[in-house]
């Protein structure tokens, strides 16, 4: 328990009623949620794969990955937000391993048992998040993949990320994201590298406001994803 920020904690906690809910406080990721489990099942076939999900809040990509066939393991460390998704799960029928467990715990528990890990949205809120990489790294098998999505840290992404969906467009809730805790894409891939993570691929994520329509491409100047391998030995 001890890389947790009390407060990031609560704050989520606090919203585990409406993970759910399309049009509520997490409305984000639900837009996002389809184009984050393609993105994912474009690169590891998820059929019978064993997946650890990171931070999993309500369930949202946890369920979406067992609803492709993956074998998936879903963490988080508010209560709240575990019951909030077994609860989903159980009505949507789907098969989820919920779990309020620290990452850090897990993987010395179940060292190199998964096929992929998915850590999404999730870094910026820890006060070490290299520590959780490391972990997601020992939970992989020789050959699995780790999937981060984090923002980085720059002017651009504090206009964009910060003031342009937080305090004008209301796409998040006020405070979600606190500047000095952004990301780098070299500072990830660097405690990647401690880890023995090799990062083969950053993909931007982008918004247009106009149309409310998200898309991937190369640009990683404020949202974006980090694919990283663990070499077969």
């Amino acid at each position: 328990m001890a890389n947790v920020d009390s407060s990031e904690l609560a704050k989520f906690a606090s919203r585990a009623a409406e993970w759910w809910d399309p049009r509520g406080a997490f409305r984000t990721l639900h837009d996002i949620n389809g184009l984050r489990l393609d993105y994912i099942a474009e690169r590891v076939p998820l059929a019978g794969a064993r997946v650890l999900d990171v931070g999993c809040g309500g369930g949202l990509v946890a369920e979406g990955l067992a609803a492709r066939g993956a074998r998936v393991v879903g963490i988080d460390l508010a209560p709240e937000n575990i019951e909030s998704a077994r609860q989903h799960a159980a009505a949507s029928g789907l098969a989820v391993d919920y779990r309020c467990v620290a990452v850090e715990q897990l993987a010395l528990e179940s060292a190199g048992a998964f096929d992929a890990v998915t850590c999404l949205e999730m870094l910026e809120h820890v006060p070490e998040p290299a520590s959780i990489v490391a972990a997601c790294a020992a939970a992989l098998r020789p050959g699995g993949t780790a999937f981060f999505s984090t923002i980085n840290r720059n002017l651009k992404s504090f206009a964009l990320a910060i003031v342009g969906a937080e305090y004008v467009l209301g796409l998040l809730p006020r405070g979600t994201h606190e500047y000095a805790k952004l990301i780098r894409p070299a500072e990830l891939a660097a405690w990647c590298r401690k880890t023995g993570l090799e990062v083969t691929e950053l993909t931007g994520l982008h918004h247009n406001p106009a149309t409310g329509s998200y898309w991937l491409d190369g640009n990683v100047d404020v949202n974006y994803f980090a694919r990283a391998e663990r070499p077969k030995r």
